[in-house]
């Protein structure tokens, strides 16, 4: 080919690109071309710190072009109306891409493929943001996995592809076209920032990377249920926007394994369950599509469960009385992150104690998150609910107490995000209620509702429509 298109969407990297280094490969020109969709910045799901991630990470990844001579065409609307204009004016035989998993992208992707055909342009999508796709590993029956572990042992039996080149000089020189202007906050798109934004960028991800395998994933195992504790690698943001390649990850995982401490290996193959769980929820919305909008299983959509929204908003602003459940979600909206513990902790709390839809926890997730990902976010709220594949039983209900007491022993993080209860003891900082005058004098917000009771009501429930 003699033109070709690289459409960057979420692979912002020049480094281990599946699809760059086809087009580089096999096209005499390539002509980088990003596309500020109007779904990225629009709609009830938008997260102003993971919008404002992309921005940066899209400034990042144009800058590093820049340096390599390849002017990066930016453009803001909608992909299917753009992408055949610009073909036209560069003489492009073809647009190759990354795929991309949630119904949404696939039917736009349906879209800009016909538009395209009938001007007779090539559409070409490689795999690139897993290690393998929802077809490629299956039961012996033929059949997608819905259960973690046997999927995660067939996932390791299997040899990952290494990293691929990263995308340098160009063989000649793309056309000039004019670009246009990229926000450099997410505030000028009608999304005010509240929260910080983590290092973006592809070279912000690699740092992100060096630094968790030069130490910490080797105690991983160990440390990664403790919220107080900075055990955790800190790269979803940058596998979610494709700042960083899985392969890449995966190589120097294997890497820092053989470099290991005596009987620290076990750190990094527990990172790599957790590797495998983001494929595994990703080959489930592929293979189940029907999960983005309703239960995995159909007749838990019957579930009654509570419109109550004053537990609702009690949850969000984390106001319930449960310590390590209030920290959680004020940490998660001033921050935009969240500990995973703490994820299936709020989560629970949420369908098992105030018997509030899942949905609403998923939608509220999402508006927040900075890395925030419709399979993972999905596949968690959908364990945590009992309502999915590989679902926690529904009678498995975590104690929000006792959750706190051994994830939290001393109230570290509680008393970081909840500073009323800054002066009570290690053993009444999750349960003070214990002390009902001393809470009184804190302002804490009573308990809205009473676990105990709270748990039996659940049971009933799921049993209604089991």
């Amino acid at each position: 080919m003699k033109t070709v298109i690289h459409w960057f969407r979420r692979d912002l990297r020049l480094a281990d690109n599946t699809a760059l280094s086809e087009a580089a490969k096999r096209a005499q020109t390539v002509v980088p071309v990003f596309i500020l969709e109007d779904a990225s910045r629009t709609g009830p799901d938008v997260s102003a710190a993971r919008l404002a991630f992309m921005l940066q990470s899209v400034a990042a990844l144009r800058q590093d072009l820049a340096t390599r001579g390849h002017p990066l065409v930016i453009r803001c609307g909608e992909a299917d109306k753009i992408l055949p204009g610009l073909c036209r004016k560069v003489g492009a035989q073809a647009v190759f891409g990354n795929r991309q998993y949630e119904p949404q992208a696939q039917r736009r992707d349906e879209s800009v493929a016909a538009g395209l055909l009938q001007i007779g342009v090539g559409f070409e999508l490689f795999k690139d943001a897993v290690a393998w796709d929802e077809q490629e590993i299956l039961t012996q029956a033929g059949r997608p996995y819905t259960v973690f572990t046997p999927y995660a042992k067939a996932w390791k039996a299997r040899a990952v592809a290494r990293p691929g080149p990263i995308f340098d000089r160009p063989k000649s020189k793309a056309p000039a076209l004019p670009s246009d202007p990229l926000p450099a906050a997410p505030d000028a798109l009608g999304h005010p920032l509240t929260q910080p934004v983590p290092p973006a960028g592809e070279a912000a991800a690699r740092e992100q990377l060096a630094r968790f395998l030069a130490g910490p994933v080797h105690a991983y195992a160990a440390n990664r249920d403790f919220p107080a504790l900075a055990a955790t690698s800190h790269l979803s943001p940058h596998l979610h926007a494709g700042t960083l390649g899985i392969r890449t990850v995966l190589a120097a995982l294997m890497k820092a394994r053989g470099k290991a401490p005596p009987g620290q290996a076990a750190g990094c193959d527990v990172f790599l369950n957790e590797l495998i769980w983001r494929e595994f929820y990703v080959q489930v919305l592929c293979n189940f599509p029907h999960v983005a909008t309703s239960a995995f299983r159909p007749e838990l959509n019957r579930l009654p469960w509570s419109e109550n929204q004053e537990h609702f908003q009690a949850w969000c602003a984390g106001r319930t009385g449960y310590p390590i459940v209030d920290a959680a979600m004020r940490c998660l909206q001033a921050t935009g992150s969240l500990h995973n513990r703490l994820r299936m902790i709020t989560a629970m709390f949420l369908t098992k104690d105030l018997l509030l839809s899942w949905q609403w926890g998923e939608r509220w997730f999402m508006r927040q998150l900075v890395d925030g990902d419709l399979a993972a976010n999905n596949g968690g709220w959908q364990w945590s609910a009992g309502t999915g594949t590989d679902a926690a039983p529904y009678f498995r209900i975590f104690n929000p107490v006792t959750q706190g007491q051994k994830f939290d022993p001393a109230g570290a993080f509680v008393r970081r995000w909840v500073p009323e209860l800054e002066n009570f003891p290690d053993k009444l900082v999750h349960q003070p209620w214990e002390n009902p005058s001393e809470l009184a004098r804190s302002k804490y917000p009573a308990r809205v509702v009473r676990h105990e009771v709270q748990r039996e009501k659940c049971l009933a429930l799921f049993r209604s429509v089991k």
